[in-house]
């Protein structure tokens, strides 16, 4: 699989895009207008090791929904990524069987240099 997961309003995101210059083999998936399913979210957390990994805690709904105040487990932290597309790290690259998650500086540039040496 080749695919990045993101959000077309999200100027991060469409920075991070056009920096990865990645190839026509690179399928896109806006988050807001095609929400992520559920077997694509099982595939991420296979990949990542937990849902925990994909999921924003600087989502505004994160402090909104008082989710800061709750242990959240594994279920209920998938059963909030599936409910709001807001609680999903921006961007997510997957490039075959690697995962490249969030918008930090280390994140893009270990995408960048798997993709392009």
């Amino acid at each position: 699989m080749k695919k990045i997961f993101y959000l077309s309003t999200c100027t991060t995101c469409l920075r991070i895009i056009k920096e990865l210059n990645l190839s026509s083999e690179f399928e896109t998936q806006d988050i807001k207008s095609e929400p992520i399913s559920e077997e694509q979210l099982d595939y991420l957390r296979e990949l990542a090791g937990s849902y925990e990994c994909l999921f924003s805690k600087r989502a505004i709904k994160y402090r909104e929904w008082n989710l800061k105040e709750k242990q959240l487990d594994e279920s209920q932290i998938k059963s909030y990524l599936l409910k709001e597309y807001t609680f999903l790290k921006r961007p997510v690259l997957v490039a075959d069987d690697e995962i490249f998650i969030g918008n930090s500086k280390k994140t893009v540039t270990a995408a960048k240099s798997f993709l392009h040496g």
